[in-house]
């Protein structure tokens, strides 16, 4: 008897290094500690997935601006930005671990991010 597998089962995360992605999805939010505004990119090429969040605070906007950038949009002045202009669009990415300090508990995490945002 043969038993049918699904093959539409999630994708790895993206080895180190530098990917060509296209930008799948966007998922809005708020962070867990300190109540700031994000989007959260998820990012795919044949070899896996990152996921990214964006958030929208002062230190935030020059890497949203530089992400607006590697996918070629422009932003207009006094004009809010549409992250479902993201969707579909192909840019180049640095991936890697990052760890930090856990603001609930201190513990030391990691997590895989996307940095070096670039036209692909």
């Amino acid at each position: 008897m043969k038993i049918s597998v699904d093959q539409g089962q999630d994708k790895g995360f993206l080895p180190d290094g530098r990917h060509t992605v296209e930008i799948t999805a966007i998922e809005e939010g708020v962070s867990e500690h300190q109540n700031v505004p994000f989007f959260a990119a998820r990012m795919e090429s044949e070899a896996g997935f990152v996921s990214q969040r964006f958030y929208n605070s002062e230190a935030g906007h020059p890497i949203i601006l530089q992400l607006y950038s590697a996918v070629g949009i422009k932003p207009e002045a006094g004009k809010d930005l549409d992250t479902k202009q993201l969707v579909g669009k192909h840019l180049s990415v640095e991936v890697s671990d990052h760890s930090y300090a856990d603001p609930a508990t201190g513990n030391e995490r990691s997590v895989r991010q996307a940095t070096g945002f670039r036209t692909a």
